[in-house]
């Protein structure tokens, strides 16, 4: 794509998108995919073509989470050319400790052991891969690690096990020497009927009590704060000047909705104006990543029979092949 004007994207301005957004395929709780699947270097190659600068993340947007060993070398080796060859760095990664059914009960805290071993070994892994494509940022969104019902378990146990897994994934950090920052990343419900870190400040409140905690910070996001009905600005503001704004999250959101992922400036321009004007005051310099997802916009050709059809249907009320 040729670049000629004055607001053209440009490496510094360090803008990013995730897998899982440019690869959404439309699908949601009520109906299937709309789009096909994009497979993670055309992704890139897509990224490439409109000047993006960093590609960001889960384990299993880039690798199957039954791939073999061998198979997982053989995809990354293709998403590094992809990234190589368009000049595309890779900034942040993370985990998807949401997605399989395991995790139902949640992951850190989850009340069978054997799930919370498996949602650390998981991440590990994702931090090995992370490391091994060049991200200094992990994000960790505990999207399952809550309840629908406080009969599952006492709430401050669930505290716990959190404070306890973001240690040990701290202690692995330093052993590997991957120097990464860790960017947690709050919201008050969804998948789970309460998360329990719903909000930044939830967030700010637990860091303090970390092993380490000038190596975890947050990561916050435009849609999940404004679900909780919040100024989001304020708490971008908060966590800046608390030095915990590792990373952002920028999209939109329709305040008591479901996370609807909005092209950020779509729904609330006068914030998103406010809040781009405190980035750019205090000096932010770090990934500006657009965690927003395409509409379940119909293809052309879809539209174009729907409009056939409409037409028969006009002509013929009786007609059955309007459908």
């Amino acid at each position: 794509m040729a670049k000629t004007g004055q607001y053209d994207p440009k490496p510094e301005h360090k803008f990013s998108f995730g897998l899982w957004t440019v690869g959404n395929r439309g699908r949601d709780p009520f109906g299937d995919a709309v789009r096909e699947s994009i497979g993670p270097a055309a992704l890139v190659d897509l990224l490439g073509e409109v000047g993006v600068w960093g590609v960001n993340l889960h384990d299993n947007d880039l690798v199957p989470i039954d791939a073999t060993p061998s198979q997982r070398d053989q995809i990354v080796r293709e998403f590094k050319k992809a990234c190589q060859r368009n000049g595309i760095v890779v900034p942040m990664a993370t985990v998807s400790l949401f997605f399989h059914p395991v995790f139902r009960d949640g992951a850190f805290t989850a009340n069978d052991p054997e799930v919370r071993g498996y949602a650390i070994q998981k991440t590990l892994r994702a931090m090995d891969l992370g490391a091994e494509l060049g991200a200094k940022i992990f994000v960790l969104w505990a999207g399952r690690d809550g309840a629908e019902t406080d009969g599952c378990r006492r709430a401050d146990i669930a505290v716990k096990r959190m404070r306890e897994a973001i240690n040990y994934l701290c202690e692995y950090n330093i052993e590997k020497k991957y120097g990464y920052k860790f960017a947690l990343e709050a919201k008050p419900n969804e998948p789970r009927g309460d998360i329990y870190f719903a909000t930044t400040g939830h967030y700010l409140g637990l860091i303090p009590t970390l092993d380490h905690p000038e190596m975890v910070g947050l990561n916050p996001e435009v849609a999940h704060e404004t679900m909780a009905g919040l100024n989001f600005m304020h708490g971008v503001a908060q966590a800046w000047e608390a030095g915990k704004l590792f990373h952002i999250d920028l999209n939109d959101q329709a305040p008591g909705r479901y996370d609807q992922d909005l092209r950020f400036g779509s729904h609330n321009l006068k914030a998103a104006f406010w809040l781009v004007k405190f980035l750019e005051d205090v000096g932010y310099n770090g990934s500006r990543h657009f965690d927003a997802h395409a509409g379940l916009h119909a293809h052309v050709s879809d539209f174009e029979r729907e409009s056939q059809a409409m037409e028969c249907r006009q002509r013929d009320p009786d007609n059955s092949e309007a459908g």
